[in-house]
Protein backbone atom coordinates (compact mmCIF):
# COMPACT_ATOMS: atom_id res chain seq x y z
CA UNK A 1 0.00 0.00 0.00
CA UNK A 2 3.21 2.28 -0.49
CA UNK A 3 1.69 4.46 -3.13
CA UNK A 4 -1.73 5.09 -1.60
CA UNK A 5 -0.03 5.58 1.66
CA UNK A 6 1.93 8.47 -0.06
CA UNK A 7 -0.98 9.58 -1.88
CA UNK A 8 -2.54 10.30 1.87
CA UNK A 9 0.54 11.19 3.51
CA UNK A 10 -0.69 15.00 4.45
CA UNK A 11 -5.01 13.27 4.74
CA UNK A 12 -4.10 10.70 7.05
CA UNK A 13 -2.65 12.14 9.69
CA UNK A 14 -4.94 14.72 9.67
CA UNK A 15 -7.92 11.71 9.78
CA UNK A 16 -6.25 10.38 12.80
CA UNK A 17 -6.21 13.62 14.82
CA UNK A 18 -9.94 14.43 13.47
CA UNK A 19 -11.32 10.71 14.82
CA UNK A 20 -9.84 11.18 17.69
CA UNK A 21 -11.25 13.83 18.57
CA UNK A 22 -14.76 12.52 17.51
CA UNK A 23 -14.51 9.70 20.10
CA UNK A 24 -13.76 11.66 22.88
CA UNK A 25 -16.16 11.80 26.02
CA UNK A 26 -17.01 13.08 29.26
CA UNK A 27 -17.10 9.76 31.11
CA UNK A 28 -13.22 8.04 32.17
CA UNK A 29 -14.25 4.59 31.91
CA UNK A 30 -15.56 5.71 27.93
CA UNK A 31 -12.59 7.78 27.37
CA UNK A 32 -10.49 4.81 28.49
CA UNK A 33 -12.10 1.90 26.06
CA UNK A 34 -12.16 4.96 23.57
CA UNK A 35 -8.31 4.88 23.34
CA UNK A 36 -7.76 1.14 23.58
CA UNK A 37 -10.25 1.33 20.05
CA UNK A 38 -8.21 3.49 18.66
CA UNK A 39 -4.72 2.16 19.19
CA UNK A 40 -5.54 -0.74 17.74
CA UNK A 41 -7.89 0.58 14.60
CA UNK A 42 -6.06 -1.97 12.15
CA UNK A 43 -4.96 -0.26 8.30
CA UNK A 44 -7.42 1.94 7.63
CA UNK A 45 -8.58 0.70 4.77
CA UNK A 46 -11.72 1.97 4.84
CA UNK A 47 -10.97 5.48 5.71
CA UNK A 48 -8.46 5.12 3.09
CA UNK A 49 -10.93 4.46 0.62
CA UNK A 50 -13.10 7.37 1.92
CA UNK A 51 -10.23 9.92 1.33
CA UNK A 52 -9.00 8.65 -2.23
CA UNK A 53 -12.44 8.46 -3.36
CA UNK A 54 -12.53 12.14 -2.64
CA UNK A 55 -9.60 12.75 -4.38
CA UNK A 56 -10.39 11.17 -7.10
CA UNK A 57 -12.90 13.88 -8.17
CA UNK A 58 -11.78 16.98 -6.12
CA UNK A 59 -9.60 18.17 -3.01
CA UNK A 60 -10.16 16.79 -0.11
CA UNK A 61 -12.50 18.64 2.65
CA UNK A 62 -13.75 19.23 6.02
CA UNK A 63 -16.69 17.00 4.67
CA UNK A 64 -14.67 14.13 3.58
CA UNK A 65 -12.79 14.06 6.76
CA UNK A 66 -15.92 13.61 9.01
CA UNK A 67 -17.11 10.85 6.41
CA UNK A 68 -14.40 8.77 7.22
CA UNK A 69 -14.91 9.28 10.88
CA UNK A 70 -18.39 8.53 10.13
CA UNK A 71 -17.20 5.40 8.31
CA UNK A 72 -14.68 4.28 10.95
CA UNK A 73 -17.03 4.97 13.65
CA UNK A 74 -19.59 2.50 12.26
CA UNK A 75 -17.24 -0.20 11.05
CA UNK A 76 -15.34 0.16 14.87
CA UNK A 77 -19.33 0.04 16.83
CA UNK A 78 -19.89 -3.26 14.48
CA UNK A 79 -16.67 -4.66 15.11
CA UNK A 80 -17.55 -4.68 18.79
CA UNK A 81 -21.01 -5.77 18.49
CA UNK A 82 -19.68 -8.59 16.70
CA UNK A 83 -17.31 -9.57 19.09
CA UNK A 84 -20.73 -9.44 21.78
CA UNK A 85 -22.38 -12.06 19.14
CA UNK A 86 -19.37 -14.24 18.76
CA UNK A 87 -18.39 -13.98 22.27
CA UNK A 88 -14.65 -13.53 20.91
CA UNK A 89 -11.88 -13.16 22.82
CA UNK A 90 -9.33 -12.01 20.36
CA UNK A 91 -9.27 -8.78 17.63
CA UNK A 92 -6.61 -8.36 15.43
CA UNK A 93 -3.99 -10.54 17.84
CA UNK A 94 -5.56 -8.64 20.81
CA UNK A 95 -7.93 -9.03 23.57
CA UNK A 96 -11.52 -7.85 22.32
CA UNK A 97 -13.00 -5.14 24.17
CA UNK A 98 -15.65 -8.10 24.82
CA UNK A 99 -12.54 -10.06 26.56
CA UNK A 100 -11.42 -6.50 29.05
CA UNK A 101 -15.33 -5.18 29.41
CA UNK A 102 -17.50 -7.71 28.66
CA UNK A 103 -21.35 -7.53 27.03
CA UNK A 104 -22.54 -4.99 28.91
CA UNK A 105 -19.68 -2.27 28.92
CA UNK A 106 -19.47 -3.30 25.18
CA UNK A 107 -22.51 -3.28 23.74
CA UNK A 108 -23.30 0.12 25.16
CA UNK A 109 -19.62 1.39 23.50
CA UNK A 110 -21.12 -0.22 20.39
CA UNK A 111 -24.23 2.09 20.72
CA UNK A 112 -21.86 4.96 21.48
CA UNK A 113 -20.26 4.90 18.50
CA UNK A 114 -22.72 4.49 16.28
CA UNK A 115 -24.24 7.88 18.38
CA UNK A 116 -21.23 9.69 17.75
CA UNK A 117 -21.29 8.84 14.07
CA UNK A 118 -24.74 9.74 13.64
CA UNK A 119 -24.19 13.36 15.43
CA UNK A 120 -20.66 14.05 13.74
CA UNK A 121 -22.78 14.12 10.65
CA UNK A 122 -26.26 15.65 11.69
CA UNK A 123 -24.26 18.39 13.29
CA UNK A 124 -22.87 19.64 10.02
CA UNK A 125 -25.85 18.93 7.99
CA UNK A 126 -24.13 15.89 6.14
CA UNK A 127 -27.55 14.47 5.37
CA UNK A 128 -26.69 12.58 2.06
CA UNK A 129 -23.21 10.98 4.13
CA UNK A 130 -25.53 9.67 6.81
CA UNK A 131 -28.12 9.04 4.50
CA UNK A 132 -25.94 6.28 2.57
CA UNK A 133 -23.88 4.64 5.79
CA UNK A 134 -27.08 4.36 7.55
CA UNK A 135 -28.37 2.27 4.73
CA UNK A 136 -25.29 -0.22 5.09
CA UNK A 137 -25.76 -0.57 8.36
CA UNK A 138 -29.20 -1.66 7.54
CA UNK A 139 -27.93 -3.73 4.96
CA UNK A 140 -24.90 -5.36 7.37
CA UNK A 141 -27.57 -6.37 9.98
CA UNK A 142 -29.98 -8.02 7.24
CA UNK A 143 -26.88 -9.56 5.98
CA UNK A 144 -25.85 -11.05 9.38
CA UNK A 145 -29.25 -12.35 10.36
CA UNK A 146 -30.01 -13.90 6.70
CA UNK A 147 -26.56 -15.62 7.31
CA UNK A 148 -27.75 -16.96 10.99
CA UNK A 149 -30.97 -18.21 9.18
CA UNK A 150 -29.45 -19.97 6.55
CA UNK A 151 -26.48 -21.24 9.07
CA UNK A 152 -29.27 -22.97 10.30
CA UNK A 153 -30.53 -25.03 7.77
CA UNK A 154 -27.59 -25.52 5.33
CA UNK A 155 -29.09 -25.11 2.55
CA UNK A 156 -28.68 -22.31 0.44
CA UNK A 157 -27.59 -21.81 -3.09
CA UNK A 158 -24.64 -19.16 -4.42
CA UNK A 159 -26.86 -16.07 -4.95
CA UNK A 160 -27.80 -16.12 -1.31
CA UNK A 161 -24.62 -16.10 -0.31
CA UNK A 162 -23.77 -13.27 -2.76
CA UNK A 163 -26.62 -11.57 -1.04
CA UNK A 164 -25.16 -12.29 2.14
CA UNK A 165 -21.79 -10.70 1.57
CA UNK A 166 -23.31 -7.64 -0.27
CA UNK A 167 -25.07 -6.94 3.30
CA UNK A 168 -22.65 -7.91 5.64
CA UNK A 169 -19.29 -6.59 4.27
CA UNK A 170 -19.58 -4.74 0.76
CA UNK A 171 -22.12 -2.38 1.76
CA UNK A 172 -20.16 -0.32 4.51
CA UNK A 173 -17.02 -0.47 1.49
CA UNK A 174 -19.63 1.08 -1.11
CA UNK A 175 -21.03 3.48 1.18
CA UNK A 176 -17.57 4.33 2.16
CA UNK A 177 -16.57 5.29 -1.65
CA UNK A 178 -19.65 6.87 -2.15
CA UNK A 179 -19.26 8.60 0.76
CA UNK A 180 -15.82 10.24 -0.43
CA UNK A 181 -17.33 10.44 -3.64
CA UNK A 182 -20.07 13.14 -2.84
CA UNK A 183 -18.24 15.06 -0.91
CA UNK A 184 -16.28 16.05 -3.25
CA UNK A 185 -18.66 16.06 -6.06
CA UNK A 186 -22.58 16.38 -4.48
CA UNK A 187 -22.97 14.92 -8.01
CA UNK A 188 -25.64 11.39 -7.66
CA UNK A 189 -24.31 9.42 -10.62
CA UNK A 190 -20.37 10.43 -9.89
CA UNK A 191 -21.49 9.21 -6.49
CA UNK A 192 -23.55 5.90 -7.43
CA UNK A 193 -20.65 4.90 -9.63
CA UNK A 194 -18.20 4.83 -6.54
CA UNK A 195 -20.56 3.04 -4.40
CA UNK A 196 -21.00 0.45 -7.19
CA UNK A 197 -16.87 0.39 -7.63
CA UNK A 198 -16.63 -0.20 -3.53
CA UNK A 199 -19.27 -3.16 -3.71
CA UNK A 200 -17.48 -4.80 -5.74
CA UNK A 201 -14.06 -4.31 -3.95
CA UNK A 202 -16.23 -5.16 -0.76
CA UNK A 203 -17.53 -8.22 -2.75
CA UNK A 204 -13.97 -9.67 -3.52
CA UNK A 205 -12.41 -8.56 -0.02
CA UNK A 206 -15.18 -10.89 1.79
CA UNK A 207 -14.05 -13.81 -0.86
CA UNK A 208 -10.72 -13.68 0.06
CA UNK A 209 -11.40 -13.64 4.12
CA UNK A 210 -13.46 -16.91 3.23
CA UNK A 211 -10.64 -18.53 1.18
CA UNK A 212 -8.53 -17.97 4.41
CA UNK A 213 -10.68 -20.31 6.49
CA UNK A 214 -9.05 -23.34 4.13
CA UNK A 215 -5.54 -22.04 3.81
CA UNK A 216 -2.80 -22.36 5.81
CA UNK A 217 -1.88 -18.79 6.55
CA UNK A 218 -2.24 -17.22 9.75
CA UNK A 219 -4.26 -14.62 9.51
CA UNK A 220 -5.83 -13.98 12.99
CA UNK A 221 -8.52 -16.95 13.49
CA UNK A 222 -7.73 -20.78 13.17
CA UNK A 223 -7.92 -22.58 10.04
CA UNK A 224 -11.74 -23.81 9.75
CA UNK A 225 -13.43 -21.89 11.79
CA UNK A 226 -16.24 -21.32 9.25
CA UNK A 227 -17.23 -24.67 8.98
CA UNK A 228 -16.63 -24.62 13.42
CA UNK A 229 -19.52 -21.62 13.27
CA UNK A 230 -21.65 -24.00 10.40
CA UNK A 231 -21.09 -20.87 8.24
CA UNK A 232 -21.70 -21.92 4.54
CA UNK A 233 -19.34 -20.11 2.31
CA UNK A 234 -18.33 -20.03 -1.67
CA UNK A 235 -15.60 -23.03 -1.69
CA UNK A 236 -18.23 -25.43 0.41
CA UNK A 237 -21.53 -24.24 -1.63
CA UNK A 238 -19.72 -25.23 -4.78
CA UNK A 239 -18.21 -28.48 -3.29
CA UNK A 240 -21.63 -29.69 -2.28
CA UNK A 241 -23.03 -28.80 -5.87
CA UNK A 242 -20.53 -30.42 -7.39
CA UNK A 243 -20.33 -33.49 -5.36
CA UNK A 244 -22.04 -36.99 -5.44
CA UNK A 245 -24.99 -37.06 -2.96
CA UNK A 246 -22.95 -39.32 -0.41
CA UNK A 247 -19.98 -37.03 -0.23
CA UNK A 248 -22.43 -34.67 -0.02
CA UNK A 249 -24.32 -36.00 3.18
CA UNK A 250 -21.35 -36.99 4.32
CA UNK A 251 -20.61 -33.28 4.38
CA UNK A 252 -23.75 -32.09 6.14
CA UNK A 253 -23.30 -34.55 8.78
CA UNK A 254 -20.03 -33.67 9.44
CA UNK A 255 -20.39 -29.99 9.89
CA UNK A 256 -23.81 -30.01 11.66
CA UNK A 257 -22.78 -33.15 14.03
CA UNK A 258 -18.89 -32.88 14.14
CA UNK A 259 -18.15 -29.49 13.32
CA UNK A 260 -15.99 -29.62 16.59
CA UNK A 261 -13.60 -32.18 15.77
CA UNK A 262 -10.18 -30.97 13.86
CA UNK A 263 -10.04 -33.89 11.91
CA UNK A 264 -13.54 -34.20 10.82
CA UNK A 265 -12.82 -29.98 9.83
CA UNK A 266 -9.78 -31.26 8.08
CA UNK A 267 -11.59 -33.74 6.04
CA UNK A 268 -14.20 -31.10 4.97
CA UNK A 269 -11.28 -28.72 4.04
CA UNK A 270 -9.74 -31.47 1.48
CA UNK A 271 -13.09 -32.40 0.06
CA UNK A 272 -13.23 -28.79 -0.56
CA UNK A 273 -9.49 -28.49 -2.19
CA UNK A 274 -10.21 -31.33 -4.15
CA UNK A 275 -13.49 -30.72 -5.82
CA UNK A 276 -12.14 -27.59 -6.95
CA UNK A 277 -13.97 -25.24 -5.02
CA UNK A 278 -10.99 -22.90 -4.00
CA UNK A 279 -10.14 -22.68 -7.45
CA UNK A 280 -13.66 -21.51 -8.24
CA UNK A 281 -13.90 -19.10 -5.34
CA UNK A 282 -10.65 -17.71 -6.32
CA UNK A 283 -12.30 -17.19 -10.15
CA UNK A 284 -15.09 -14.86 -8.45
CA UNK A 285 -12.99 -12.90 -6.41
CA UNK A 286 -11.42 -12.24 -9.20
CA UNK A 287 -13.96 -11.26 -11.63
CA UNK A 288 -15.26 -9.06 -8.53
CA UNK A 289 -12.13 -6.90 -8.54
CA UNK A 290 -11.64 -6.59 -12.14
CA UNK A 291 -15.45 -5.45 -12.30
CA UNK A 292 -14.15 -3.00 -9.51
CA UNK A 293 -10.93 -2.04 -11.86
CA UNK A 294 -13.22 -1.75 -14.65
CA UNK A 295 -15.06 0.85 -13.05
CA UNK A 296 -12.08 2.99 -11.64
CA UNK A 297 -10.80 3.01 -15.36
CA UNK A 298 -13.39 5.13 -16.21
CA UNK A 299 -12.19 8.37 -14.33
CA UNK A 300 -9.29 10.52 -15.61
CA UNK A 301 -6.96 11.26 -12.26
CA UNK A 302 -4.01 8.53 -13.12
CA UNK A 303 -2.77 9.08 -9.81
CA UNK A 304 -5.54 8.84 -7.34
CA UNK A 305 -6.80 6.30 -9.94
CA UNK A 306 -3.20 4.31 -9.40
CA UNK A 307 -3.36 4.52 -5.73
CA UNK A 308 -7.14 2.70 -5.60
CA UNK A 309 -5.91 0.22 -7.91
CA UNK A 310 -3.16 -0.72 -5.69
CA UNK A 311 -5.49 -0.78 -2.76
CA UNK A 312 -8.06 -2.90 -4.59
CA UNK A 313 -5.33 -5.68 -5.32
CA UNK A 314 -4.38 -5.77 -2.07
CA UNK A 315 -7.73 -6.67 -0.75
CA UNK A 316 -7.43 -9.85 -3.06
CA UNK A 317 -3.46 -10.52 -2.78
CA UNK A 318 -3.04 -9.94 1.10
CA UNK A 319 -1.67 -12.64 2.83
CA UNK A 320 -3.85 -11.76 6.13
Amino acid sequence: MKLSLAILREELPEFDKQFHEAVKSQVPLLNRIMRFIVNRKGKQLRPMFVLLSAKLCGPVNDTTYRAASLVELLHSATLVHDDVVDESLERRGFFSTYALWKSKVSVLVGDYLLAKGMLLSLDHDDYRILKLLSNAIRAMSEGELLQMEKSRTLNFEEATYFEIIKGKTASLLASACASGAWSTTQDEVITEKMRLFGEKVGMAFQIKDDLFDYGNEAVGKPTGNDIREKKLTLPLIYTLQNTDSATRRKLIYIIKNQNKDPQKVQEVINVVKQTGGISYTEKKMFSFRDEALSILHEFDNVEIRNGLEELVRYTTDRKY
